[in-house]
C-alpha cells in the first residue's frame, strides 16, 4: 500500500469499528454480495474524498469487492479517525488521512488520492472537483465522472456547470430523495445534537437556540432542538423557507435580533459570515457556537479572535474567547462540522441510505458514464427510488400495493 497515515498499530480498533457499522447497514450489504458477484468496476480506479470514519471505510470496502481499486482520503481533518486509516491500509487499500493535518497536508492528501488518476470520484464539498480543475487537470486524464455527497459540493457544482466550467460529468448525489430527505434532516438533526451535548455535557432543555438555516440539514437540527425542549428562533434569507419554519412553530427573526438572546448558535446554510463580529458584540455570557456546514466559514473565526483579550482551551473540542467585558463564547470543534468533529457523525442506518446511493450512482457512471457529456446530473429515478425499496425491506416495512382498479381511477 502507498498509504500516509498516523499509526498501522490502530488497526485492530479501527476493524472492530467497521465491523459495527456493518451491522447497522444492511442495504449497502445487499449492494456488496451483488458486486461481488458483477464486478462492475473491474478494471476501474475509485478516488473517495469522504469524512473518513468506519461508515466510509465500509462503503470503500464495498466499491473494492465490486472490483475496483480504491484511493480514499477525508474531507475534513478533523472528522478523520486514525483507527479506521489504519484498519484500511492493514487490508491494503490506498490511504492518504489522517487526523489534525495541516491544511498544507490536508491539500497534498487529496493531491496523493488524485494522483491515483482515477476513472471515478466520490466527492464531499467539491474538494477533488476543486483540484482536479484549478492545480491538476491531469489527474483527471481517465475520468469518466463524479459523485457529490454535501449541498455546499452541488452549490460548487451548479456555478461551475452554468458557467461551463465543470469539464466532466458529475452526479448530484446530494440532491436524490433518498439522500437530503433522510441523511441532511434525520441523520444531521440526531448527531449534530449528538457532537453538542457530548461535547458540552450540557442541558439543552429550557435554553434558546438559534439556528441559522431553514434547509433540509437545519430544520432537522431545529426539529430535534424541538424535541429536546429548547426553545427555537430561526433565521433565514430565503422567505419561502422563513415562513415554513414560522408555521411550524418557531419563532423567525434576524440575526441581529437573535444575537442577544441564544444560548446556543448553530449555523447550517453553506454560506460565509453568518455570524460575525456585532453578533459577538451583543452574545450573552458563555453562549455557545456550533456550526453544521461543510466549511469552517459561517462564524466568522478572525472576528471572533479579533475582538477577544484571551483565547484558551476550555476542554476537549471547546474554545473559549474572553471578551473585553470578561463575556466567555464558546466554539465547538474549531468551528467545523461539530457532528463530526465533536461527535460520531450520522448515524450507521442513514449512511446506509447515502452510500448505498453512492455505490449504485457510482456503478451508472462505470456502465454509462461515458456517454454523458459534462454537467451536473440528477440521480437517475430508478436508483434512487431501488435505495428506499431496499431499506424499507430491510427495516421489514409493508407497503400497500395499489389494485388494477385503482391505478385505472387514478
Amino acid at each position: 500500500t502507498l498509504a500516509t497515515i498516523r499509526d498501522i498499530s490502530l488497526a485492530p480498533l479501527g476493524e472492530k469499528r467497521i465491523e459495527w457499522v456493518r451491522d447497522f447497514m444492511p442495504v449497502l450489504g445487499e449492494l456488496r454480495e451483488r458486486f461481488m458477484i458483477e464486478q462492475p468496476f473491474k478494471g476501474l480506479r475509485i478516488s473517495v474524498c469522504v469524512h473518513l470514519e468506519a461508515k466510509t471505510a465500509y462503503l470503500g470496502l464495498v466499491l473494492r469487492d465490486g472490483g475496483a481499486e480504491v484511493s480514499i482520503t477525508g474531507s475534513n481533518p478533523l472528522s478523520t479517525k486514525d483507527d479506521i486509516c489504519a484498519a484500511l491500509a492493514a487490508k491494503g487499500m490506498d490511504v492518504h488521512a489522517f487526523y489534525g493535518a495541516s491544511a498544507e497536508e490536508y491539500e497534498e492528501h487529496i493531491r496523493r488520492t488524485l494522483e491515483f488518476k482515477p476513472h471515478i470520484i466520490i466527492d464531499d464539498g467539491g474538494e477533488f472537483v476543486s483540484m482536479l480543475i484549478e492545480k491538476h487537470p491531469e489527474y483527471a486524464v481517465n475520468l469518466i465522472g463524479g459523485c457529490e455527497e454535501t449541498t455546499t459540493g452541488i452549490h460548487r457544482l451548479r456555478a461551475r456547470s452554468l458557467e461551463g466550467s465543470l469539464p466532466f460529468p458529475m452526479l448530484a448525489v446530494n440532491d436524490a430523495n433518498s439522500k437530503h430527505l433522510f441523511d441532511n434532516r434525520h441523520g444531521t438533526g440526531q448527531s449534530v445534537w449528538d457532537g453538542i451535548m457530548y461535547s458540552t455535557n450540557n442541558m439543552v432543555a429550557g435554553r434558546t437556540v438559534v439556528i441559522a438555516g431553514y434547509g433540509f440539514c437545519s430544520s432537522g437540527i431545529a426539529n430535534r432542538a424541538k424535541g429536546l425542549g429548547a426553545n427555537v428562533i430561526v433565521t433565514e434569507v430565503n422567505p419561502f423557507r422563513a415562513l415554513e419554519a414560522a408555521m411550524d412553530g418557531f419563532r423567525v427573526m434576524r440575526m441581529d435580533d437573535a444575537a442577544a438572546l441564544g444560548d446556543i448558535f448553530i449555523t447550517a446554510t453553506g454560506c460565509r459570515d453568518v455570524i460575525r463580529g456585532r453578533h459577538f458584540e451583543m452574545m450573552k455570557n458563555n453562549a455557545m457556537l456550533a456550526n453544521a456546514g461543510h466549511f469552517d466559514v459561517e462564524i466568522n473565526k478572525i472576528e471572533l479572535e479579533a475582538l477577544a483579550d484571551e483565547v484558551f482551551e476550555r476542554k476537549p473540542f471547546i474554545t473559549g474567547y474572553r471578551m473585553k467585558d470578561g463575556r466567555v463564547l464558546n466554539l465547538l470543534a474549531d468551528g467545523r462540522l461539530v457532528n463530526i468533529v465533536a461527535g460520531n457523525g450520522h448515524p450507521a442506518e442513514i449512511m446506509d441510505l447515502s452510500f448505498a446511493l453512492q455505490a449504485l450512482s457510482a456503478r451508472h457512471l462505470a456502465l454509462h458514464g461515458k456517454e454523458m457529456k459534462p454537467g451536473l446530473y440528477d440521480v437517475p429515478e430508478e436508483i434512487d427510488n431501488e435505495v428506499i425499496m431496499l431499506k424499507l425491506r430491510a427495516m421489514e416495512l409493508g407497503l400497500d400495493e395499489l389494485t388494477k382498479e385503482q391505478k385505472d381511477y387514478l
